[in-house]
């Protein structure tokens, strides 16, 4: 039973996605740290960028500080007047991780999609429509979701991803929330500290007893692990079951009708930027049957030395609670077996697991999940699908050609055959139990590096995202962006004098060049020395005033002049060389060429170092002096002023007195703070508009100062608080895009000044009520004119509607057909508007 539109999705960029996904293969089993090598311990593990980035230098992310700038944003937010909507601009069929999906008991058409940072999403109408539900709280990366099956309204919601690679969101959970109208509003329900979350379940008889799987933090050992327990709907909590500070419990099983029978797996995991451990001695199954008061270890049949023991997965049948199946992958991340029990865990048998797809990373994937209503058809939701439905004695394949990297799986209790199915390309729809499938094509949750915008063509828009390759659109469109380049995507460029030529980046710098708008691509590396060091993240620019030269950085900087032809090497080693830890690459992260003065370039390291070259590259001048040792994530050199260059940085403060944004307007001799008011936030990107403003794109989302960092604004009032990568300013339209890691993509609108003080006071002249409404609302104005217009977005800053005022100044507007949620009134007059926000219940 579909209720989408069909689709079918071109398959060959699933393909790249495979022999491109980002896991890395290797880890270290029950090592101590004082046993890793030298060799190990400088190993790069590109997987951990984003932690990386915000850590260094000191190995540490300071996350009271995370949360204190989404609270200072929120106030700002709240104290200003945007003017401006952020219109959503793709893609909505690229898809990105998710990590749950659950459909209530009772309610058919109603789905809930947890994704790895872009929050929740749910839909009423079995896939047509879908409504971001959890936007407005803290953080919007998800580990669990449960609904109570006898009152589905009553949702657990456990924060944090549990899944440990690459392209994890870099910040754990905060906790545990609960809604009891369906996701309409939600209450925070403590265990702040337990990173993430695996694992919820409920009591079949009691909904307010609750249990959690709490996996922890991910970077960091921590004794807020094992399985906690409430009795009164999360008003408070108690850890029923603690195994170690490096073991958290990773899944959980609750007996469909006796909830005081419950299993837990537990997994050993540590993981640092220098050091993988996926499994040890206390990767454990665990069973209690009275409500978690005492707890004992399974082992008859089950692995018993610490190599065998890696990642758990375990499920229960649901028809018949005596029947569980587990898998375990070992210590080292290949599949070790899956494992069954006809009588409640006493004892366990082997079953077939020949032949199962075993690719070495199998702590990356969601493992073992019983059909409700047969006990003997299984799935293994792996790095691809198999099924069996004769108990795992033979496995065949499903849910085929799908993207790679399995998830989540939920069973449709009021549909026979129904299967939704979560990865890290998406959302898939199937109606046979996996025979066949399709994908959804409106959820907006890619998790973007970098975007690029055809200088002649606005509508062509370019993206490289995590596990999701470089793709785009060529009409503007939400659901026909496609796939151009393989790997994980990083920067794309589009020659501003010839659409068709395209440079398209992935992972350690590889870099491809089309000249057929994209059809086809070949190497573009000639030049560029293999000894060099990549940043997982390189860089590439164009020299303004010709196209044909590019600028490249590994730790050197490489110059073409003939469009990728050749490159030669220009600067020295920019950085202080190889480092000793994880925490830096030794490499050049961002290159900017003066607009004014082409003989200009800076360029920014991700040790902390700054350069000027002011001959074209001859010489080069170290102006890191007055700038902190953090990873720099970019250098901009103004287009008012030859001499005045900008500069980013990640990382946090932890005591020192410095800043995230800096100002040079002496080709970086002397350095000022401007960032003096904003809060302790990591910023990636920074652009300038043709007034002067300044947009910084942090990791609470877009900020704006139109007086040099003097006052800092929250730009738009519709943007989550995810984390924006980069930033681009399209001339010729005068958008402004943001690239998220998590909710895809946006633009807003910077033609006018938009850090203008007239729309403050436009704004005190529009009142809208009642608010919220279900049926009419009125929209009032002080004084209009046949040119005063109302354009209504909804929540993700897609258009619904336009109406004049025609003169008048009210109008009343009609809105019984709208779904429930937030929207945006967007209200214009000439130069002037502001933005209203709309509860439609």
């Amino acid at each position: 039973m579909l209720r989408i539109s069909t689709f079918i999705f071109v398959l060959t960029c699933f393909i790249s996605c495979k022999n491109a996904s980002e896991k890395d293969k290797t880890s270290s089993s029950e090592k101590s740290t004082s046993n890793i090598s030298e060799e190990e311990k400088n190993e790069k593990y590109p997987h951990d960028f984003m932690f990386m980035q915000r850590a260094y230098p000191d190995g540490k992310l300071n996350t009271a500080a995370y949360s204190e700038a989404i609270r200072w944003k929120r106030q700002v937010a709240h104290r200003s007047n945007a003017n401006e909507i952020w219109q959503f601009s793709g893609p909505l069929n690229i898809g990105g991780r998710i990590s749950d999906i659950e459909i209530p008991t009772t309610q058919p058409e109603v789905y809930y999609v947890g994704a790895a940072s872009g929050g929740i999403f749910k839909t009423i109408n079995g896939g047509n429509d879908w409504t971001p539900i959890f936007d407005e709280q803290q953080m919007l990366s998800i580990g669990d979701i449960e609904i109570s099956k006898t009152n589905n309204n009553l949702i657990y919601v456990g924060t944090g991803e549990v899944n440990a690679g690459g392209g994890s969101l870099v910040y754990d959970g905060d906790g545990i929330y609960k809604s009891t109208d369906g996701g309409t509003t939600w209450q925070s329900k403590g265990l702040p500290d337990i990173g993430s979350v695996g694992k919820i379940v409920l009591d079949p008889n009691n909904d307010n007893t609750a249990f959690v799987g709490a996996m922890g933090p991910l970077f960091k050992n921590s004794a807020n692990r094992g399985v906690y327990k409430t009795t009164n709907g999360g008003d408070s909590w108690q850890q029923v079951l603690f195994v170690s500070d490096s073991t958290g419990v990773v899944d959980m099983a609750i007996h469909p009708t006796n909830g005081n029978i419950i299993y837990a797996a537990s997994w050993e995991r540590i993981r640092r930027p220098n050091r993988r451990q996926y499994g040890g001695i206390t990767s454990r199954i665990y069973k209690t049957t009275n409500g978690g008061s005492n707890w004992t270890e399974l082992t008859n049949g089950l692995p018993s030395i610490a190599s065998q023991k890696g990642r758990i997965s375990i499920d229960i049948s649901q028809s018949n609670p005596n029947v569980l199946y587990t898998r375990y992958a070992d210590a080292t991340g290949n599949i070790q077996g899956v494992y069954k029990t006809i009588n409640g865990g006493d004892s366990w048998t082997a079953v077939n697991s020949s032949q199962l797809t075993d690719v070495g990373f199998h702590w990356w994937f969601g493992g073992i999940f019983i059909d409700p209503t047969d006990e003997n058809t299984i799935y293994n939701v792996d790095f691809e699908v198999q099924k069996s439905t004769n108990g795992g004695t033979s496995w065949g394949d499903s849910f085929a050609n799908v993207h790679v990297d399995q998830h989540a799986m939920a069973f449709n209790a009021s549909v026979p055959g129904e299967v939704l199915l979560g990865n890290d390309g998406g959302l898939y729809y199937s109606s046979n139990g996996g025979s066949s499938s399709v994908k959804d094509l409106k959820l907006p949750i890619t998790q973007f590096y970098r975007m690029h915008v055809d200088a002649q063509n606005e509508n062509k828009i370019y993206g490289g995202a995590q596990d999701n390759s470089t793709s785009r659109t060529q009409t503007g469109g939400l659901t026909d962006w496609n796939i151009i380049n393989g790997g994980d995507g990083f920067q794309p460029l589009v020659d501003p004098t010839n659409t068709n030529v395209i440079y398209a980046l992935s992972q350690n710098g590889f870099l491809r060049k089309s000249i057929n708008n994209g059809s086809s691509f070949s190497n573009a590396t000639n030049g560029i020395s293999s000894g060099d060091r990549n940043n997982w993240d390189t860089p590439i620019t164009f020299d303004a005033s010709n196209s044909q030269t590019l600028y490249y950085g590994t730790n050197r900087l490489y110059k073409t002049t003939n469009a990728a032809g050749n490159w030669t090497a220009i600067s020295p080693d920019l950085t202080d060389g190889p480092h000793a830890g994880n925490l830096t690459f030794g490499t050049i992260t961002t290159i900017s060429v003066s607009p004014l003065n082409n003989e200009i370039i800076f360029v920014g390291t991700d040790d902390g170092k700054a350069w000027v070259t002011q001959n074209g590259g001859s010489n080069w001048i170290d102006i890191s002096a007055g700038i902190p040792n953090r990873w720099v994530t970019k250098v901009l050199a103004s287009r008012e002023d030859p001499n005045t260059v900008y500069l980013t940085l990640s990382g946090y403060r932890f005591g020192e007195d410095v800043g995230h944004v800096y100002k040079s307007t002496d080709l970086g001799n002397n350095w000022f703070d401007i960032s003096v008011s904003l809060p302790d936030i990591p910023v990636n990107d920074v652009e300038q508009d043709s007034f002067g403003n300044l947009f910084i794109g942090t990791d609470v989302g877009v900020l704006a100062t139109a007086d040099e960092g003097i006052n800092w604004s929250v730009l738009g009032e519709n943007l989550p608080s995810v984390v924006v990568t980069d930033l681009h300013i399209h001339e010729d339209s005068q958008f402004l895009f943001a690239a998220t890691f998590g909710r895809s993509t946006y633009k807003i609108d910077i033609a006018n000044d938009i850090l203008s003080t007239a729309e403050t006071i436009f704004s005190s002249e529009v009142k809208v009520f009642p608010n919220p409404a279900s049926e009419i609302v009125t929209v009032s104005l002080k004084n209009t004119s046949e040119n005063t217009s109302l354009e209504i977005y909804d929540v993700m800053g897609r258009f619904v509607k336009q109406q004049k005022f025609d003169g008048q100044k009210q109008l009343q507007l009609s809105i019984e057909k709208l779904q429930p949620g937030i929207y945006y009134l967007k209200i214009s007059e000439g130069k002037k508007q502001t933005t209203k926000k709309l509860i439609v219940k």
